[in-house]
């Protein structure tokens, strides 16, 4: 698998400059949705209360129940959610963005343990739809990238956790999707055994995605 460290989205999704004005443009099926904005960054700090279930046709996973929760990507809490067999949608000034919102939805969920519900996400293809349902509405991203993020390296982190992944800095346009899990299996078969205090590896695989609609379930 060819693993980038930069997105490089989808040419489809481009907003012309003219467009200063706020608005979404769900474009038609199969099409990025896109937001042009002058308007401050995406706010990750707007506590969340509500669970989300997230369905990854490609890989089999059906209603897996998301725990917004204060935090950043795999830290003690979000750890513990997962270790239940649960996914982790972390919020807050290191978190991500809620389901369907302009920013980066950060989604994170175990590989081996647990249950292992992101076992197969490395099978993520281009493409491939993402189903996030939160109270009644599905919102559906589609991948469009790869990337890999050291747990050793604070340039990598901020750019999983950026709200455009890979550009930390960089204003977002539209909804977007980070899903993380660990590369536990490639980390050890290259003898890299390196742990961090919650016991993850230092790689971890993120399938990036971008909103292409919303309707009411």
């Amino acid at each position: 698998m060819h693993l980038s460290h930069g997105f490089r989205g989808d040419s489809r999704g481009v907003v012309p400059r003219a467009l200063t004005v706020a608005a979404v443009v769900l474009l038609a099926a199969g099409g990025p949705a896109a937001a042009a904005t002058a308007g401050p960054p995406a706010d990750r700090t707007d506590p969340r209360t509500a669970t989300a279930e997230l369905t990854l046709p490609a890989i089999d996973v059906k209603d897996l129940r998301v725990v917004p929760y204060k935090g950043t990507t795999d830290d003690g809490p979000g750890t513990r959610i997962q270790d239940r067999g649960e996914a982790a949608g972390p919020y807050g000034e290191d978190g991500g963005v809620g389901p369907g919102k302009v920013g980066n939805y950060l989604v994170t969920a175990h590989r081996i343990v647990a249950g292992g519900p992101l076992r197969d996400l490395p099978d993520l293809d281009k493409g491939d739809k993402v189903l996030v349902e939160e109270g009644s509405t599905v919102y559906e991203y589609r991948i469009t990238e790869t990337r890999r993020t050291s747990f050793r390296s604070e340039r990598s982190l901020a750019e999983q956790r950026a709200e455009v992944p890979g550009e930390p800095g960089k204003r977002p346009t539209r909804a977007m999707i980070t899903l993380s899990t660990c590369a536990t299996p490639e980390d050890d078969a290259a003898g890299n055994t390196w742990r961090d205090a919650h016991d993850n590896p230092e790689h971890r695989i993120d399938k990036i995605g971008v909103l292409v609609s919303s309707k009411r379930s």
